[in-house]
């Protein structure tokens, strides 16, 4: 789980990654605190800045996007947007 803190716009980029929405993320546990440092994730369900996200990293990041990019380069994704955690 992550909460959303902000963009990135990078105009430089590798082809993998152009067209898609690149969030900061800061890893959180089941009470929203922070559990390590911040990193970028591709987003593939929109979400915005001040939500608490699923992650999915590696392999699983790579398929999470809705089309398949030859030689994919991302390694973290954003593919939920949490409701509610019940802990």
């Amino acid at each position: 789980m992550a909460k959303v803190m902000g963009s990135v716009v990078s105009t430089q980029k590798d082809k993998s990654l152009v067209g898609r929405k690149l969030m900061i993320v800061q890893p959180v546990d089941s009470k929203g605190k922070p559990t390590r440092a911040e990193e970028v994730a591709a987003d593939t369900v929109g979400a915005g800045i001040g939500e608490f996200v699923l992650l999915v990293r590696g392999a699983g990041a790579r398929r999470a996007s809705a089309e398949k990019v030859a030689n994919d380069v991302n390694d973290c994704s954003i593919v939920g947007i949490i409701d509610r955690v019940d802990a």
